[in-house]
């Protein structure tokens, strides 16, 4: 959860830019072979035998007076501009679509990036950042102390450990990864469709190479259940970004209610605090856009609770629900068209994590 969270903050803290393109200036001589030899008593070059070529473009504008200026304005208006992270992690397709002109900045890299190992390659560092963490945690932090098993942690029933939550653990887990390398394959591609399939084969990857280090441990195991929401986790990214306006409309969040120590760091307390959303944006909708309806979520999340060894021990029943409920979209109400990094940061990390007590939820007690 920590490395999820870490993985986050970098996100969020970093802006997100395209590089312009540098056309050529149309405003050259054109050298035209106009027939017949050189006279040998005129000039070798004659100014009115190889005329200006003009921009095809601009001349038809009665408003512009002259070419030059008429062409200095079209540059100003399809140069690229830095496109905020906010847009790019709600809106990727309109955020690399927005200022790039066709044929020109955005097809020079995916050219170079056309194949699945070189969208791959695009984070390979990220990728190695977090397998070296991964590493260091698992073997300086826990016990490696028995051979490669398998362990049946079951799913969501009130007779496993967790009631389920850590299954959902592990399927955020692997949606924030790839929704990380997602990001970080797109700064170099340009196109976060096309990135949505590698980061989710390597945001699993890093799951299941987690998952390896379990397999070692007394106090655990290698557990098909989790591999599984790795991967649904992982593939919720991906279909997130490739069906066209999916990632305006629909959100993974976690939110993390306070507990009597405000925040307890692991264990069944832990867990008990997690509350897993999908949320609907009803501001995604074209229709919606400008209603009042653009500041409403709709929300469905699971959650547990009274199943620690203590709660057991004194008979108590373990509970979980799956609960519906509504909620705010601050991130459309404050920050929807910040101009100001922080406040861009903030609206991203409104996709990711949910806010306690912004959000009305009917539970079954």
């Amino acid at each position: 959860m920590w490395t999820v969270i870490a993985l986050s903050g970098v996100a969020l803290l970093s802006p997100l830019s395209s590089a312009p393109a540098a056309p050529a200036d149309p405003l050259f001589t054109d050298l035209i072979d106009t027939g017949g030899g050189p006279d040998d008593n005129g000039p070798v070059f004659d100014l009115a035998t190889y005329p200006l070529k003009s921009p095809p473009a601009v001349i038809a504008d009665p408003d512009v007076p002259a070419p030059t200026v008429a062409w200095r304005a079209r540059q100003a208006f399809t140069e690229s501009e830095r496109v905020s992270l906010a847009l790019a992690l709600t809106s990727p397709t309109a955020a690399f679509a927005e200022n790039v002109e066709e044929g020109a900045s955005g097809s020079e890299p995916r050219q170079k990036y056309r194949s699945l190992g070189s969208r791959m390659g695009a984070a390979k560092w990220e990728t190695l950042g977090i397998m070296a963490y991964t590493t260091t945690i698992q073997t300086q932090l826990t016990h490696l102390n028995t051979g490669f098993h398998f362990h049946d942690e079951g799913w969501f029933g009130r007779d496993t450990a967790n009631l389920g939550i850590d299954k959902l653990t592990h399927a955020f887990n692997g949606y924030i990864f790839s929704e990380f390398l997602g990001w970080r394959i797109t700064r170099k591609t340009g196109d976060r469709a096309g990135a949505a399939v590698p980061a989710s084969i390597m945001g699993f990857g890093l799951q299941l190479y987690g998952e390896m280090f379990d397999a070692f441990k007394t106090s655990s195991g290698f557990s098909v259940q989790d591999v599984v929401f790795n991967g649904l986790g992982a593939s919720l990214s991906a279909v997130r970004h490739i069906v066209p306006g999916l990632a305006n409309k629909l959100d993974f969040r976690l939110m993390l209610m306070p507990n009597e120590k405000i925040f307890s760091r692991s264990g069944k307390k832990h867990y008990e605090q997690q509350r897993f959303l999908l949320s609907l944006e009803l501001a995604g909708f074209k229709r919606l856009e400008t209603s009042p309806l653009r500041f409403v979520e709709l929300q469905v999340g699971y959650r547990g609770k009274n199943f620690s060894n203590r709660d057991r021990a004194m008979g108590i029943k373990p509970d979980r629900d799956i609960f519906f409920g509504v909620a705010l979209n601050l991130k459309e109400i404050f920050f929807n068209d910040s101009h100001s990094f922080a406040g861009r940061a903030i609206g991203a990390g409104l996709d990711y994590f949910q806010i306690p007590y912004t959000a009305t939820h009917a539970f079954d007690d």
